[in-house]
């Protein structure tokens, strides 16, 4: 019986330190190939590439048991285009990360991390999403550790159609996971939360004289529900959000149903 095929694919880029981590965390699970954009594309959403050719460079990792390609789309588009077109059978996991920061809150629907996870799923593959609570990050080990774990229990488990896990670790340092950890007591069951941004567009001019716009902002603190993805980060702990890709606001289709639109005269 062949090893387990775990396709890895991230939004920093090929060269991001996350993602050599997660490459890491991976090898004694399976064997590992990543297709990761050439630069980083962060903030991508769920983009896919239409309009362009999109290219494929093999890549050297410097890493035993590692197959790498740089790829010009998105994250979406790696994984698309990896199962679809470059792997040499279908993959039994799909993995996003580890990323440079969190994703959590309103960031989930911007975050490439996310949806290269989430193409994963469109494409019946188990799949999860790995983000660290940093952006200069120079310690994964803990975070490599909490990623082989889940990686393995979702090989050994599955995942349900559709559904695909988020997880969210905190910037602690290597002595605050020990193993004693992975039963369970660092870990947190975590439902979508509401943190957002306040955006502020700071208006410039350039050289040319002509005016641009760069995109700032802080997060806004919300109020919220308990055991949100959010507030487990907080607390010190590992947030798995399980996610699914149906958008249907099941809370209102009664009362819709109920507008003139949907009766007959």
């Amino acid at each position: 019986m062949s090893a387990p095929l775990i396709l890895i694919s991230n939004d920093d880029g090929i060269t991001a330190e996350g993602l050599r981590a997660l490459c890491e965390a991976m090898l004694p699970l399976g064997e590992v190939v990543v297709m990761a954009p050439e630069i980083e594309r962060s903030a991508m959403g769920h983009a896919i590439t239409l309009s362009d050719p999109l290219r494929v460079s093999p890549t050297d990792m410097g890493m035993d048991g590692v197959t790498a390609y740089a790829c010009s789309g998105t994250p979406a588009d790696c994984v698309k285009l990896a199962i679809r077109a470059i792997l040499p059978r279908r993959p039994d996991l799909v993995v996003s990360g580890i990323n440079h920061g969190s994703n959590t809150g309103v960031n989930v629907i911007y975050s490439g991390t996310v949806s290269a996870a989430t193409e994963g799923t469109i494409m019946g593959v188990p799949s999860v999403a790995f983000s660290l609570a940093c952006r200069d990050c120079d310690d994964f080990s803990p975070a490599q550790t909490i990623a082989r774990h889940i990686a393995g229990r979702v090989l050994t488990n599955g995942l349900p159609p559709g559904t695909l896990l988020n997880v969210n670790i905190p910037d602690q340092p290597a002595g605050s996971f020990p193993e004693g950890n992975l039963d369970g007591s660092g870990y947190e069951l975590t439902v979508h939360g509401k943190a957002d941004w306040e955006d502020d567009y700071d208006k410039r001019v350039d050289p040319h004289n002509r005016v641009y716009y760069w995109l700032s902002g802080r997060r806004r603190d919300v109020e919220e529900q308990s055991h949100t993805d959010e507030q487990t980060l907080k607390a010190g702990k590992v947030s798995i959000t399980p996610l699914h890709y149906d958008l249907t606001a099941h809370h209102f289709s009664e009362e819709l149903s109920r507008w003139s639109l949907f009766q007959r005269p």
